[in-house]
C-alpha cells in the first residue's frame, strides 16, 4: 500500500525538503501541496489523502480550522500537526481539532517517516502521557461544562464499567501495559477494551480519547 501525503506548508523550502523525504520512500509518495489552509481543505477533499503533515500558522485560514475541516469532511484522512515545540498551544488546539497527532519541525527525517506510516495505520503518534501535559498546560481553554453535552453523555452511558476504567487509566497517560497493570487485565484485554472503547465513543484513536475523558470531565487536570 502506498501512503498518500498532502503537504501543507506556507514555506516553500519545508515543502521541497519534506518532498525529498517522502519521495525517497517506496511506499510513500506526494499527493499534494497547500500553502494555507484553504487550500489544504480544498485538496483533502479533492484528493483524499491518508495523511496530511499541517502547519498549524499560516495566513489566511490556520491549520487549526483547516484541520477540523478535514477531520470532517473526508474523515479517512489522518491529519498530522507539524510545531515547534511539544507544550505549543497550537498543537493542543490541533489535537482539539482531531488532529491524530503531533510532530516537531526539527524532527529527523527516521522520526516523520515512522510518524506518517503510525498515523496512516490508524495509530496516534503523540503518546499519551505528552497528551495530558499538553492538555494539563491548556486546562484553562476546555470547555467549563465538559465537550459534548447530551450526546456525549449518552456515549459515556454506553461504555461498560470496565470500558470507563480503563479510559481513565488512558487518559491519565498510561500505556496498555500499564493499564494491564493497574487494573489487573491482560493487555490484550485492554487492547480490546480499547478498541471497543473508540467504537462507542466515535473517536479516531487514543489521542482523541484522551481528549474525550479530558473535556468530560472524567479526568481533571493536576
Amino acid at each position: 500500500m502506498t501512503i498518500r501525503v498532502l503537504l501543507v506548508d506556507d514555506q516553500p523550502l519545508l515543502r521541497v525538503a519534506f518532498t525529498l523525504v517522502l519521495d525517497s520512500q517506496p511506499d510513500m509518495t506526494v499527493a499534494g501541496e497547500a500553502e494555507d489552509g484553504a487550500e489544504a481543505v480544498r485538496l483533502a477533499v479533492e484528493h483524499r489523502p491518508d495523511v496530511v503533515l499541517m502547519d498549524v500558522r499560516m495566513p489566511g485560514l490556520d491549520g487549526i480550522e483547516a484541520t477540523r475541516q478535514i477531520v470532517e469532511r473526508v474523515p479517512d484522512t489522518k491529519v498530522l500537526i507539524l510545531t515547534t515545540f511539544d507544550l505549543d498551544e497550537y498543537a493542543f488546539a490541533g489535537l482539539r481539532a482531531g488532529a491524530s497527532g503531533f510532530l516537531l519541525k526539527n524532527a529527523q527525517p527516521d522520526e516523520l517517516l515512522s510518524a506518517i506510516r503510525s498515523v496512516a495505520a490508524g495509530d496516534a503518534v503523540v503518546a499519551p502521557r505528552i497528551t495530558r501535559r499538553l492538555l494539563d498546560t491548556f486546562a484553562s481553554q476546555l470547555p467549563e461544562d465538559g465537550g459534548g453535552a447530551g450526546r456525549a453523555e449518552r456515549a459515556i452511558e454506553a461504555l461498560t464499567n470496565r470500558e470507563r476504567s480503563v479510559l481513565v487509566q488512558l487518559a491519565r497517560g498510561m500505556s496498555n501495559a500499564e493499564v494491564a497493570a493497574e487494573l489487573y487485565l491482560a493487555e490484550a484485554t485492554v487492547k480490546t477494551h480499547v478498541s471497543r472503547i473508540l467504537l462507542k465513543l466515535g473517536l479516531r484513536d487514543r489521542v482523541q480519547a484522551v481528549v474525550f475523558a479530558y473535556e468530560n470531565r472524567l479526568v481533571r487536570p493536576t
